[in-house]
């Protein structure tokens, strides 16, 4: 009779018997076990949407204890959660959402389950986020019917044509009552030092949000050393940092600098001025802002996160897309066709605007783009590098610009004065730069300018001339012409909520 000693193959589910002992023949047999293929968790029950309120406790079980997927292998699941835009105050364990909601909007929801040998299935829900309710006694008495926490205007949804592709929103989308908000923190004057100064005195409705000065004027005397941008689509753009040097990181970080600054709304805590936290504290002990407060974050708590939230929501909320142009580019399927309603010039001003210099055109497309108008990200500056109110001080940090849209009036007027330092006035001075941009002559100054100036501006050491003759330039100011708006001028809720 045989011996037979099992041999165990880990991992094949095999079992090999060898024959042992005297003659030179052995036997063998071989029983085969393959091990099943895992199964894929599935969706079972699909969370319904959930409600929830600002300032007010939320949890909800996204599992729904365990039934929202199945795992036919019985493996143990583990869930992720991913939060669209933001979490706005919520997170998350073991599937379980909960937390405080901290402003209103529709968070969209997926969880996924993973069944720890690849299989993942997933669901998505939202959680649509309320306003709190509030008491708006003092809103009444202070703003009369032009603030009414129950009839809000609409910021959030406003018409964006479809061809506008680009939107940023730094994870801070539009909500109807946190413009609403931001739209008395812009206007109002208590967020300067000494009561006289507001986000609205440098950003004039009138002036496409721009300021009619060459700098603008601060509290106590204090000027801005640049000039004020227009603040029109700042939403709607690539560039994500902000300010002409582009030294705000976001949208949000920039609105709370300018309070913060020592010659515009003065909370600098220097030289014996009153902090930031001073600010904070002066808002909280406003009636108005109490109740504003309460109605869009659950409580009457001043943060500087959530001044910047609400000043930039309104900011964004800030939308031109009635001009001419827009009426032209919605009956066409491109940027470059000719638009019905354009006269021949308006037409040649806007290849000469869209065309490259070796193409015929002009080439604002390259840093201007349409229909946006948004700066392209990564520009370098653009040969302007004067210092305002200053004949010798050179600047070569202006990276940034503001869309080209609104820049002058329906009447052919800029909205105040050109480039970072104020020193063009109109658009012929603005095209007879680019059309001959002039490189310094002095070292290091020459050096340090070709070095940084925007390369679609320069070559061989000078700066480019594009050679456009005079009736092309009046063709690039009438298209120009065609890119302003009505809306903005006269919409009542982008306006001074404390003029009756």
């Amino acid at each position: 009779m045989k011996n037979l000693a099992p041999l165990l193959v880990i991992g094949l589910g095999l079992t090999v018997f060898s024959a042992c002992g005297g003659g030179g023949g052995s036997t063998s047999s071989t029983n085969t076990t393959t091990p099943a293929a895992n199964t894929a968790p599935t969706l079972a029950t699909a969370n319904a949407d959930q409600t929830a309120t600002v300032g007010t406790a939320f949890n909800y079980d996204a599992t729904q204890a365990g039934t929202t997927f199945s795992d036919a292998d019985n493996n143990t699941l583990t869930y992720t959660i991913a939060y669209a835009p933001n979490a706005q105050g919520l997170s998350d364990a073991a599937g379980i959402i909960s937390g405080t909601p901290s402003l209103a909007g529709t968070v969209s929801i997926t969880i996924t389950a993973n069944d720890g040998n690849g299989g993942t299935v997933s669901d998505g829900f939202d959680i649509v986020i309320a306003n709190a309710p509030t008491n708006q006694t003092a809103i009444q008495a202070k703003f009369g019917g032009r603030i009414d926490l129950d009839n809000l205007a609409n910021y959030a949804n406003q018409t964006v044509p479809n061809y506008i592709t680009k939107l940023n929103d730094g994870g801070n989308p539009i909500t109807d009552a946190g413009a609403t908000l931001g739209r008395v923190l812009f206007y109002d004057v208590a967020l300067s030092t000494d009561d006289t100064v507001a986000c609205a005195s440098c950003h004039a409705q009138s002036l496409g949000f721009s300021d009619p000065n060459t700098v603008s004027e601060g509290v106590e005397g204090g000027l801005t050393s640049r000039h004020s941008m227009r603040l029109i689509n700042t939403q709607f753009a690539d560039e994500t940092n902000f300010f002409w040097d582009e030294r705000a990181a976001s949208h949000e970080a920039q609105e709370s600098q300018p309070l913060q600054d020592h010659n515009e709304h003065g909370f600098s805590g220097q030289n014996g001025r009153p902090s930031f936290a001073d600010l904070v504290t002066k808002l909280e002990a406003i009636d108005y802002y109490q109740e504003l407060f309460t109605h869009v974050f659950g409580d009457t708590t001043v943060t500087e996160a959530r001044l910047q939230q609400a000043i930039s929501q309104f900011v964004k909320s800030i939308q031109s897309f009635d001009s001419k142009f827009d009426e032209g580019r919605a009956q066409v399927g491109n940027n470059a066709a000719d638009f019905a309603n354009f006269t021949t010039d308006e037409n040649a001003g806007k290849t000469l605007f869209l065309n490259a210099p070796n193409n015929g055109g002009a080439g604002c497309q390259g840093c201007h783009r349409a229909p946006e108008f948004d700066i392209r990200p990564g520009s370098g500056h653009n040969g302007v590098i004067g210092v305002a109110n200053s004949t010798t001080e050179s600047d070569l940090t202006n990276t940034r610009a503001p869309s080209l849209r609104d820049v002058v009036k329906a009447d052919g007027t800029p909205n105040g004065p050109l480039m970072h330092d104020g020193s063009l006035t109109t658009l012929l001075d603005m095209i007879n730069h680019y059309n001959a941009i002039q490189v310094p002559t002095d070292e290091p100054l020459r050096t340090n300018f070709l070095d940084t100036i925007d390369n679609r501006l320069s070559g061989g050491g000078n700066g480019q001339r594009l050679n456009l003759t005079e009736t092309e330039k009046s063709q690039l100011v009438a298209f120009l012409g065609t890119l302003t708006g009505t809306s903005i001028y006269q919409d009542e809720k982008l306006s001074d909520p404390f003029q009756p």
